[in-house]
């Protein structure tokens, strides 16, 4: 349809889009979406071949205008280069450790090589899809990575939305394959005994112990100190928590660092990855491998805060449990002498034969060997933690006292640790039979 000619004499009002015939060839457009940083007016300008083109053009600019949807003015980011500001400059900052190498991780493993040079604004819920097919192919990784991945993707591009260099967000749109949730299964009352028997007569199944009972992390666990154990009220402070971090290079040269350790080459049939997929050869740009750097800084074992402030909690101590720990100081005392120089003091509650703390690592092969030791079914050491939410569940503790117990800063945390097992059904079978039937 012809546009309608302005009557002679007269002018567009401010602000109102202009298209106009240039003396280039070309059909031009103008559109006045906002203000900039500076003050100025937002004028963005189009150019097309035809008049058709740039009408499209023109409106399409005015709805976005209309819904309040704007992109930034200027030349839109490519995926890669606001991935990397919003990791290193938005996000790690505010994030504890954990969660800032896991969006690391996501973001320079897998994103940023995957799907890096494709413009901001260009991304399609497609690009994401293919990705996690391709890497669902390769077998080396699981669907609850390429999940991660996904999350840590829509929540890169919330930001970008937010700050207006995209209008939507392609990633909350893409499927990501399909996570099967395996069902745990928490110790039964048989099984927490034949454990805790173990544990008398083993090193260190105190440790074990309190996780069973109290349900503390793996983390809260090995980072606590005697310090924290007040005798006089028999109870035991969680203030802290122990973790393993990644080292950094602490050298000049990063680059020429890393070199001289790259893996250059794919794994051949000898390969010494039994478990695990083979890592694939280093980038030319590689920077890692600190742990080798003779100038390395920042990593190993570290003591840090519990991950939020309700993690921050008093425990008293069932009086098996204390009469345990109190076992427990008197072998770690008669060790500190055996060790004599050898002994590094840290206050640990729960350390290696030295006295120096134990590597999480360690602690999970030493589960692994302590279920064996008990006869006891292949578990992950975190489903103590599920266990002892459990026995809560069925001894009825009112739940704010079990937020408190465990750490909980929302009591919706319950449906995932608290699980209803054959205990729990007989007590509600023999209820309701109760209520029904025994006033006849």
């Amino acid at each position: 349809m012809a546009r309608k000619p302005r009557p002679e004499g007269t002018r567009a009002p401010n602000g109102a889009s202009s298209i106009y015939y240039g003396a280039d060839g070309k059909w031009h457009g103008r559109v006045t979406m906002g203000v900039l940083d500076n003050g100025k007016p937002d004028r963005r300008h189009i150019k097309r071949g035809t008049e058709g083109e740039v009408i499209t053009a023109v409106r399409d600019l005015e709805r976005q205008r209309d819904s309040g949807k704007v992109k930034k003015a200027g030349r839109a980011w490519t995926f890669e280069m606001w991935l990397t500001h919003w990791v290193e400059t938005i996000a790690a900052p505010s994030l504890r450790y954990k969660a800032a190498t896991s969006y690391r991780t996501a973001v320079y493993l897998h994103l940023i090589p995957g799907l890096g040079a494709h413009k901001i604004d260009r991304l399609a819920p497609e690009h994401f899809e293919k990705l996690y097919q391709k890497m669902l192919k390769t077998g080396r990784h699981k669907p609850s990575t390429i999940g991660q991945i996904h999350r840590t993707a829509i929540t890169a591009l919330n930001e970008a939305m937010r700050r207006r260099h995209v209008t939507e967000n392609p990633a909350e749109l893409a499927r990501p394959p399909k996570v099967e949730e395996s069902e745990i299964e928490p110790f039964h009352e048989d099984e927490i005994k034949r454990l805790v028997k173990t544990a008398l007569d083993r090193r260190n199944g105190a440790r074990f112990v309190l996780a069973l009972a109290l349900g503390t992390r793996q983390g809260e666990t090995l980072g606590l100190k005697w310090s924290r154990l007040d005798k006089s009220t028999r109870t035991i402070r969680i203030t802290r928590q122990l973790q393993r971090q990644s080292w950094q290079h602490g050298c000049e040269d990063v680059a020429v660092c890393a070199a001289k350790h790259h893996k250059v080459k794919p794994c051949g049939k000898r390969c010494r990855h039994k478990r695990k997929p083979c890592p694939p050869p280093c980038p030319i740009e590689c920077q890692g491998h600190a742990n080798k750097c003779p100038e390395r800084i920042g990593g190993g074992l570290v003591e840090v805060e519990v991950k939020s402030s309700a993690g921050k909690r008093g425990i008293v101590l069932p009086d098996e449990l204390y009469e345990l720990l109190i076992k427990h100081e008197a072998q770690q005392a008669a060790e500190r002498e055996t060790a004599g120089n050898e002994w590094h003091e840290g206050g640990w509650m729960f350390a290696q034969p030295n006295g120096l703390p134990i590597d999480p690592s360690n602690d999970r092969k030493d589960w692994k060997a302590f279920l064996t030791q008990a006869g006891v079914r292949d578990a992950r050491l975190h489903d103590a933690r599920h266990t002892a939410a459990t026995v809560l569940l069925i001894l009825g503790v009112p739940e704010r006292a079990v937020m408190e117990f465990m750490g909980w800063s929302n009591i919706a945390m319950a449906a995932r640790y608290m699980h209803v097992t054959a205990p729990v059904r007989r007590d509600v079978a023999r209820r309701i039979n109760g209520f029904i039937w025994d006033g006849d």
